[in-house]
């Protein structure tokens, strides 16, 4: 459930510091992005070379790099969080978030976020137990900001009871059950169709293109991030699936890729088909390799199966269907014509003549077109973010 997402974790002076180790290291393991923001304070009880090992990533300080002279830009990080999570929050830190002091780059963060903030307070029990802390507590709930309870115990000055910040796996758990409960596509079955489709001509030769299946990979991964339960049709590729929510199935033929889509097709709720299927294949499989002759070669071709005009048909009214189109001419109307002959629900348009978009790139250009020749735009991005934007577009069929 936390798989991809940037996380920011704000590290302040307490003594449970050293917790926040262990929190980072949980969270990578379940695979999101981590990048440290520490106050001074925090220095004193844990080393930035401990925390920017554990989470990969430079940890932040200052508003300045003290090396180049860079601008550690709050804005940008920001931005770029998904949740940010301040553990362990010191009564010092909570007093400055819940007034708008800004006097570190930690606190800069936070009033620049734009995500849902966490917070781990830690401290002695007759802090946290104080008025003015009560007040500052509840007063940073009313901005939005949700707290994570400290737990019973021995706390560092002798003294039993509230104030121990929650133990890393209790955040970890509480984190996943928050994005848990708004996963969008929680309980959908998905079928995802990715890569190209090799068309034998003898034993070593094929016919096939250059997709790699990165498009299609990152739709399959999205899903699954969103709660889906998803099948993976792949074509011939070497990238990996990781989450243990997606089911991949190999194959290498648009005839293998056919049988397995209109299969796996009739219990899912949605169908992206972004695979890069082959249209011919030879009608005649040479049993033997095909020897180099001094005349040509002519090599007789039949079309194979369609599998996204098959699924078009067997769609029920329930059944949301996707295709792609790869054009490098006549675009839109091709486009358009696809959606109806098809019988899509969307189609995510590219095409080549857009620099880094297409096959064999990190990134793509899309515009996606619905049964009402409706067309959304988006800029250049890097292909998750892309996959981002079509289930985003999906979504909105419900």
């Amino acid at each position: 459930m936390l798989r991809d997402k940037n996380i920011i974790v704000g590290v302040t002076g307490s003594i449970a510091a050293y917790k926040s180790a262990f929190l980072i290291r949980l969270l990578i393991k379940r695979g999101a992005n981590v990048k440290v923001v520490m106050t001074q304070s925090s220095l004193d009880f844990i080393t930035p070379l401990t925390l920017s090992t554990l989470s990969r990533n430079p940890v932040l300080i200052n508003f300045t790099n003290e090396k180049n002279r860079e601008w550690n830009n709050h804005v940008d990080l920001g931005i770029w969080a998904n949740m940010m999570v301040i553990a362990p929050a010191s009564a010092n830190t909570i007093a400055k978030m819940a007034n708008g002091i800004c006097d570190n780059l930690l606190l800069a963060v936070y009033l620049a976020a734009r995500c849902k903030v966490y917070i781990a307070p830690a401290m002695d029990l007759d802090m946290y137990k104080h008025p003015s802390t009560i007040n500052n507590i509840n007063r940073l709930k009313s901005f939005g900001n949700i707290m994570i309870n400290p737990g019973k115990g021995e706390l560092a000055s002798g003294l039993k009871g509230e104030g121990r910040m929650a133990e890393p796996e209790e955040i970890v758990a509480f984190l996943e059950h928050e994005f848990s409960n708004k996963l969008i596509y929680k309980g959908k079955k998905v079928l995802v169709t990715a890569g190209p489709t090799f068309e034998p001509i003898d034993p070593v030769r094929f016919i096939g293109n250059f997709s790699t299946g990165k498009m299609g990979f990152a739709i399959a991964e999205e899903f699954a991030n969103q709660g889906a339960e998803v099948t993976l049709v792949c074509g011939p590729n070497y990238l990996e699936t990781i989450h243990p929510s997606i089911k991949r199935i190999d194959v290498s033929t648009a005839e293998e890729l056919y049988e397995a889509s209109t299969k796996v097709f009739k219990t899912c709720s949605i169908a992206v088909l972004s695979a890069a299927v082959a249209d011919y294949k030879p009608k005649k499989i040479a049993t033997q390799k095909i020897k180099k002759s001094e005349g040509g070669k002519t090599i007789e071709l039949i079309p194979t199966k369609d599998t996204l005009s098959e699924l078009g048909k067997i769609k029920k009214v329930n059944q949301i269907l996707v295709g792609f189109a790869l054009e490098t001419e006549n675009e839109l109307k091709n486009a358009k014509d696809k959606i109806a002959k098809k019988n899509l629900d969307l189609i995510v348009l590219n095409s080549l003549n857009d620099l880094g978009a297409g096959f064999k790139t990190e990134t793509n250009k899309i515009s996606i077109i619905n049964r009402n020749n409706k067309i959304v735009t988006f800029e250049l991005k890097n292909k998750k973010e892309v996959a981002k934007d079509i289930l985003n577009e999906i979504f909105k069929l419900k």
